[in-house]
């Protein structure tokens, strides 16, 4: 049986704060608690973030953006969805204005694994039990409506469970069947955490076949990345095109400066100033207006 559960009393997190401290006193506080052996710690990154003093102006929430992009992966209007320097797909880079003081928004720890070591390190020296932390973020999906929670950090878990080389029921050989049960655990560990409802820390109760023991390595929630390589689907359908014809044209490094034009005033300026052969520029003006959802 898995049993899941947030315990409240966890308060305002702030720079400095010792997390694992403040998450064993409120789930030994909570009916449900204290820890036990197998138990998987999930908490929300938005309390690591706090904790690490990840607080930037949202004055600058913009340049912030920029800063925490690798590469922009497709943009409609202000929306942009873009690869972060962790390797991870998200909207606006993860940069959150939700549950924070007001003037301000927080940036994702720049390694959530090592965030997620660092709080694994102190819960078990705390209790000496053998647990799993799981440091889970907000998503959509590329083709599915609303949001789900998803691992950006995972200590002392193992994060896929692979079916490869098996068989099922009937028989059938199994050849790349892998769970994500990190990105399943932190799915499941939001239902009970909610966004409104000051519950950033949520216990998962009833996986100790997935918990390590701490005298071996730990899974990754990186080891849950596509490399850019194995991405089929890397770009949006209009940026992929804009990104061809700007190759074909020995352009490429422009891609960022033209994805993100949405006034015609600017991306003519910008072609302009390309220095590109009439029929080239003319290539890229009939990509930039495509509709190409």
């Amino acid at each position: 049986m898995i049993e899941i559960f947030a315990p409240t009393g966890v308060g305002e997190v702030g720079a400095g704060t010792d997390l694992a401290a403040l998450v064993v006193a409120a789930v030994n506080a909570d009916p449900a608690g204290p820890l036990r052996a197998g138990d998987v710690v999930v908490v929300t990154s938005k309390i690591i973030s706090k904790a690490e003093a990840l607080v930037r102006s949202a004055a600058d929430r913009a340049a912030v953006i920029e800063e925490q992009t690798e590469r922009t992966v497709a943009r409609r209007g202000p929306t942009a969805i873009v690869r972060t320097h962790h390797g991870l797909t998200l909207a606006a880079a993860g940069v959150d204005n939700s549950n924070v003081a007001p003037g301000t928004v927080l940036v994702l720890p720049p390694d959530p694994d090592a965030s997620a070591a660092a709080l694994h390190e102190g819960l078990t020296r705390r209790t000496g039990l053998p647990l799993a932390v799981v440091v889970s973020d907000t998503a959509g999906r590329a083709w599915r409506i609303g949001q789900t929670d998803q691992a950006i950090g995972a200590a002392g878990l193992r994060v896929v469970e692979r079916y490869a080389g098996q068989r099922d029921g009937y028989g059938n050989d199994l050849q790349v069947t892998a769970r994500a049960v990190a990105d399943e655990i932190a799915g499941a560990a939001d239902l009970v955490k909610a966004k409104l409802a000051g519950r950033p820390v949520a216990v998962v109760r009833g996986l100790a076949d997935l918990v390590q023991p701490v005298d071996r390595p730990d899974g990754r929630a990186a080891d849950l990345i596509r490399e850019t390589g194995q991405d089929m689907f890397g770009r949006g359908a209009r940026e992929a095109v804009l990104l061809a014809a700007l190759a074909a044209t020995g352009r490429a490094e422009r891609y960022e400066e033209l994805v993100g034009l949405a006034e015609p005033e600017r991306t003519e300026a910008v072609l302009d100033g390309a220095g590109l052969a009439p029929e080239a520029a003319a290539l890229l003006r009939a990509v930039l207006a495509a509709d190409l959802t």
